[in-house]
């Protein structure tokens, strides 16, 4: 034990590896000086030390990963004029191809978006990219993309070069200390204690452990799913007049990558089919560790990576390298406080990609546990996303092999994970199947996206970012929503009962909108930060004067359970109840809803008797059912809160009853392209932690002037003060009724790019591709700007006139809504 171990520090931070000293790096450089770093071997000995130091973009596709990447690049390529210690980056190009028209056109959708934050990615010719590479095969390639600002570093320079500038900034770094247990009282993280029997209190505790952080997360009662996989490069022998200075080559096609290394080849596996590794746990004295290599198992791949650089088979195999690597369930990090315990924060779950994301990921922690706030959008990256399924020892070795061919290989915009289905059904998922539904996935439930005619015929015959086969059938229960009525199994909403003596002003602090109303009201409301920025946007809806229901997507269902039980006063009588899993919600859409609805209840359903954004409890055949009157479809209809023990039957009643009214069921891309079409929002997917309700057009569920205000009421009213914003949400039809919208094409203004698609579907009643998303201006953002402006919309490099609009294309006025 060093002498100079403190007994305090205002931050400790557990792992010495490249996550580690970013978020030490980083904080320092906000002032936050009383920094500890806890390594258990030597600093970068868990996976750092292994890695392949590419610093490359990739294809990004959301602005907050532009903006990580950017941050590490830049700061890579600068860190030795700091600290005097060098990075090895070097900016040698990087090189993407494609051999199918369909990578092409990816390439082609994502490139403009990256050029707007600031990467240079443009497409050069096959022969151009062949002139690059001479050592590959690039004879069936049909288009490329070249970065020439990306290029390459050195793991190790990069950890100690940061290590330096953090002990410049104030930090202390010790090595050979392992953190055996975080300690904490009353929910609250305070220290840690090591295996050698010091103890370290602390106001911040960061888990940046790397593959370890999953056990010593769960030793605290974490939930953090990660699993550790085989990880594959190949080195060759020398080969002669290989430019110290060839591109990094990324071909999806056989998941591999090649950069020159000493002279070498290193050919990179991300293979299909990989192995998970250690599934009980890491041991902790893994230090610069290797494992013994599957030659059996990678032989194939292997020859398909050398399929691309048939010339470097004249020459030996240096070395065959297999390390361990974290993945995650979604290929995404894990960042931010953790639910369980206040004051312990954690990044890790890289993905492979630590150095890469690294210095991204520490400028956002170290700038969250500053502020309290992130800096970028953090939706899909929040350690709060997951549930304990997806930590699981089953799922982590059922996931784990689909995971490294699925982050290297070729995309799509709605491929489902095909591994550890099946973790949360909805009890009418036999009766949805046997209707023809399509399942995709999302937060660990299966969901129908589109019924097939038949069981047999729910399958995707191809994948494609052009109209694949059930394109006509999602249309037809479009229509059948716009015209007769149609069944939504939207079990998968997150429901919380909220109770207690202080319910109303828990709930009163965190809605921007009037919470405080009479019982049977429901209110849509945002939840705001301090800055003004979105939490969630759900509906609160008041059942007794100490009793609320809160209803919000299932994407949001642990930050939303967080943020309330976080802002419950220590005074305060207050339970938050989770009750998801009891009930089953079947929505019923469409002018003819309550011709349906009227067939298998007594109950006056008339708008007098139940107005829209009402809620009550109504007969339902035998079942007695919580109905709310509300939409997100922008047609008639009522959400119905069915027990689960009586939801088969309830389902049942109601398409028996509506065979002659048209009655179809319908899943989750005609949810989508229906509330786009009313422009409706949905947060984390169209608005984030960094937009706030007014610029998103939802200003008329902000109530500025409600007693007692809100968190975030002054940021808002700021905002609101300044006028008409420069920056506004606005929903965009494409004209042409070819082509079709996904999210990130850019917006144009006449010639001005001035934003970008947020999301996108396809509107069958309004007749072409619609999205939404934020236009910004040099000068106010006017309803007469948007109406007489001569938009266009980028796609895959062509621009396409649309029309723009404020208002809902569909319905502005809400007639259908208010029958």
């Amino acid at each position: 034990m060093p002498d100079t171990m403190p007994s305090h520090a205002h931050t400790v931070i557990i792992g010495g590896g490249s996550i580690g000293m970013n978020t030490a790096y980083h904080l320092t450089k906000l002032g936050h000086t009383d920094v500890v770093v806890l390594e258990q071997g030597q600093l970068t000995s868990g996976t750092t030390w292994h890695a392949a130091g590419l610093i490359v973009a990739g294809l990004l596709k959301s602005e907050a990963e532009c903006e990580m990447y950017t941050h590490g690049r830049d700061l890579y390529a600068n860190l030795e004029q700091e600290t005097g210690v060098p990075t090895g980056f070097r900016d040698v190009g990087y090189l993407q191809i494609a051999n199918n028209d369909e990578r092409v056109h990816e390439m082609r959708r994502i490139a403009p978006f990256m050029r707007r934050f600031g990467i240079n990615c443009h497409e050069i010719s096959p022969k151009e990219a062949q002139d690059m590479f001479p050592i590959g095969d690039l004879s069936d390639v049909k288009g490329a993309f070249y970065i020439p600002e990306d290029g390459r570093a050195n793991p190790v320079d990069i950890t100690m070069s940061l290590s330096k500038g953090a002990r410049m900034g104030g930090a202390r770094v010790f090595e050979g200390v392992r953190v055996s247990e975080i300690l904490a009282k009353n929910g609250t993280a305070t220290g840690v204690h090591t295996q050698d029997g010091h103890v370290i209190t602390a106001e911040n505790v960061v888990i940046c452990g790397g593959m370890w952080s999953r056990q010593l997360g769960a030793s605290a009662g974490i939930n953090l799913p990660l699993q550790a996989a085989e990880h594959y490069y190949l080195i060759t022998e020398t080969i002669p007049d290989l430019p110290r200075d060839l591109p990094v080559l990324e071909d999806p096609s056989n998941y591999t990558y090649y950069r020159e290394e000493v002279g070498g080849l290193m050919l990179g596996l991300f293979e299909p089919g990989a192995a998970a590794w250690k599934l009980d746990g890491i041991p902790d004295d893994f230090q610069f560790g290797e494992i013994e290599p599957d030659w059996d198992r990678v032989g194939p791949d292997l020859e398909k990576a050398y399929s691309r650089v048939p010339a470097a088979m004249n020459y030996g195999v240096k070395k065959l390298f297999c390390g361990p690597e974290s993945f995650t369930p979604d290929l995404a990090p894990l960042v931010g406080p953790t639910p369980e315990l206040r004051n312990c924060w954690v990044a890790c779950g890289m993905n492979s990609l630590g150095i890469l994301n690294g210095a991204g990921t520490g400028m956002v922690l170290a700038n969250w546990i500053v502020d309290e706030l992130p800096p970028i959008d953090v939706t899909g990256i929040n350690v709060n996303r997951f549930t304990r399924c997806e930590a699981t020892p089953a799922f982590r070795r059922d996931r784990t092999p689909e995971l490294l061919g699925k982050l290297f290989g070729q995309h799509y915009h709605n491929e489902s994970p095909k591994t550890a289905r099946n973790v949360k059904q909805s009890v009418l998922y036999d009766r949805l199947k046997a209707a023809g539904a399509y399942f995709t996935e999302g937060n660990g439930w299966e969901q129908p996206d589109w019924f097939a005619p038949s069981p047999e015929q729910a399958r995707i015959e191809r994948l494609s970012w052009h109209r694949q086969n059930w394109f006509d059938w999602h249309a037809e229960e479009h229509r059948a929503a716009r015209e007769d009525v149609v069944i939504m199994d939207m079990t998968t909403m997150s429901c919380f009962l909220v109770q207690g003596r202080d319910a109303c002003a828990l709930l009163s602090r965190l809605s921007c909108n009037e919470v405080d109303v009479e019982p049977g009201r429901v209110v849509y409301t945002a939840w705001t930060n301090e800055r003004g920025g979105f939490e969630a946007d759900l509906t609160v809806t008041r059942l007794a004067s100490d009793k609320f229901m809160v209803v919000v997507g299932e994407n949001s269902h642990g930050h939303t359970e967080m943020r309330m039980r976080r802002h419950i006063g220590a005074e305060e009588c207050v339970t938050v109840t989770d009750v998801t899993a009891g009930r089953t919600q079947i929505n019923v859409h469409g002018p003819k809803a309550r011709d349906l609805m009227q067939r298998v209840s007594g109950a006056d359903l008339s708008d007098s008797g139940f107005p829209f954004m009402k809620a009550r409890n109504i007969d339902v055949g035998y079942a007695d059912v919580l109905a709310y009157r509300v939409t997100f479809i922008g047609e008639l209809g009522w959400e119905l809160h069915v027990p689960a023990t009586q939801a088969v039957q309830t389902y049942d009643l109601l398409m028996q009853a509506g065979r002659d009214l048209g009655v179809r069921n319908a899943g989750m891309q005609t949810l989508n392209s229906l509330r786009l079409e009313k422009a409706y929002r949905d947060f984390g997917l169209d608005v984030d932690n960094t937009d706030n309700p007014i610029e998103a057009g939802l200003g008329f569920a902000v109530k500025l002037d409600k007693p007692g205000g809100f968190i975030g009421r002054d940021a808002l009213a700021a905002i609101k003060a300044r006028g008409i914003p420069k920056t506004r949400m606005v929903q965009f039809l494409i004209n042409d009724p070819d082509p079709l919208l996904y999210g990130n094409e850019l917006i144009y203004l006449g010639d001005e790019q001035v934003g970008y698609i947020q999301i996108g579907g396809y509107g069958h009643t309004l007749g072409g591709a619609v999205g939404i998303g934020f236009v910004t201006l040099d000068r106010p953002l006017s309803g007469d700007i948007v109406a007489k402006g001569a938009w266009q919309i980028d796609i895959a490099g062509e621009r396409f006139a649309a029309t723009a609009s404020l208002k809902p294309l569909y319905d502005p006025d809400m007639k259908k809504i208010k029958c």
